[in-house]
């Protein structure tokens, strides 16, 4: 198939979408680098901080299978823009939060708007480019997550270092009014895709979703990805703190350094899932994973400069596994179920990464705020396994997406 440039529009929507995505990204990930601060400020332990990103995750998954059964009934800006003022607002809640218990409900009401986000993008991008292209838009779309660690993130520590934790959230919601604004006035309306409703009731549209013996092994796919990815990052700057001794203001150069190289690393991976097996890909990507994770979560007090190369080749990894997967999962549902399986897979990537916090949480521990933190090295062995047994999850879905492509089901 000949490939064509994208028009105008076509590239106004991948640089709106990633944005978009940067800021929602940029709100869940910098709670990790927060941590070693939070958790001294505020007084709670390891346990309790892993709940409170945990929270995020679980309100995410609640409020996106609620809106799975409605998610092909709405023109899709329409709900983009609905979800994205809660989201502003939930976030502003969490600069306001003073205490523990704020904080966690501040981040339920954030998540219950934001974990939608993700899977109304990526069922924007589902609708507006087809299966040729959508490595190559998902590779920069999905760089949002290596935009966080090079803009985001250190700012909002730096941020953080100097004004306060709170400081960093105000600085989110800064960045999203303006965004919201560009989305309300230029962005095109998206609803083909309700003309193809057969199902009237939304909650039998949310079970014949559910119940698709093939849309189940794409959640599945998602879920164990997810808990893999997620079991390590409430916990990492305090482990370079209290374990590697880095200082809490050198936290920024890691996290620029790590964004960058993913940077590099996500586009040419966009690219090479469009151009060869992603399966083949993701397998890599994961096996190099499981060996970085393994080796980073053992390391004793090392040179600044060493730690933050590990560190690098740790993410690269771990980056280069999105794509191709977000990009099999993608070619999974039909277009009339592609909202309600969008919302459900996000929902069940933002619980099972909620779940992954918390056992993380039950397996390391801090005998004081300064101490080292206890056990990483084990967390690192269970993700690493995790990782490894995703790679036969993602074999399954593979197989079921070539197979659907052979007999022209999809698109």
């Amino acid at each position: 198939m000949e490939k064509q440039d994208f028009t105008s529009y076509q590239k106004f929507i991948i640089v709106v979408l990633a944005l978009l995505q940067f800021t929602v990204v940029v709100d869940f990930m910098v709670l990790s680098p927060l941590g070693d601060i939070l958790m001294k400020s505020l007084e709670i332990s390891p346990t309790k901080f892993g709940w409170v990103v945990s929270a995020y995750a679980f309100s995410a998954g609640a409020s996106g299978i609620l809106a799975a059964g409605f998610a092909d009934k709405f023109d899709r800006k329409k709900m983009l823009l609905f979800f994205y003022v809660g989201f502003v607002l939930g976030t502003l809640f969490c600069g306001m939060a003073n205490d523990y218990l704020t904080l966690l409900i501040a981040r339920i009401v954030t998540g219950i708007f934001g974990g939608v986000i993700s899977s109304i993008v990526m069922a924007i991008i589902t609708d507006l480019f087809t299966p040729a292209h959508r490595g190559k838009v998902l590779g920069i779309v999905q760089m949002s997550f290596a935009g966080s660690q090079v803009l985001g993130v250190p700012i909002g520590i730096y941020l953080a270092n100097n004004w306060g934790w709170h400081s960093t959230f105000y600085m989110i919601v800064a960045l999203c009014i303006p965004l919201g604004l560009v989305v309300w006035k230029y962005m095109q309306p998206i609803s083909a895709h309700i003309k193809l409703q057969t199902e009237k009731n939304a909650y039998k549209h949310l079970w014949s979703s559910l119940s698709n013996a093939d849309y189940q092994k794409g959640f599945l796919s998602t879920a164990f990805l997810s808990i893999g990815g997620f079991m390590l990052m409430p916990f990492g700057s305090a482990f370079l703190v209290n374990n590697i001794h880095v200082k809490q203001e050198m936290l920024p150069l890691v996290f620029l350094a790590t964004g960058i190289s993913s940077m590099v690393v996500m586009p040419i991976i966009g690219i090479l899932s469009d151009k060869f097996d992603r399966f083949s890909i993701f397998a890599f990507g994961s096996v190099w994973s499981a060996i970085m994770v393994v080796i980073y979560t053992q390391i004793p007090v090392l040179p600044f400069w060493m730690v933050v190369g590990l560190n690098m080749l740790m993410f690269m990894g771990i980056m280069s596994r999105i794509v191709p997967s977000t990009s099999l999962s993608s070619t999974l549902p039909a277009m009339k179920d592609r909202g309600a399986y969008m919302s459900i897979n996000s929902s069940l990537q933002q619980i099972a990464g909620g779940l992954g916090s918390v056992v993380a949480g039950l397996i390391v521990f801090q005998k004081t705020k300064t101490s080292p933190i206890e056990n990483y090295d084990i967390l690192g062995i269970v993700c690493g396994c995790i990782i490894l047994f995703c790679i036969f999850l993602t074999y399954r879905v593979s197989v079921l997406v070539k197979k659907n492509l052979a007999n022209n089901i999809n698109n």
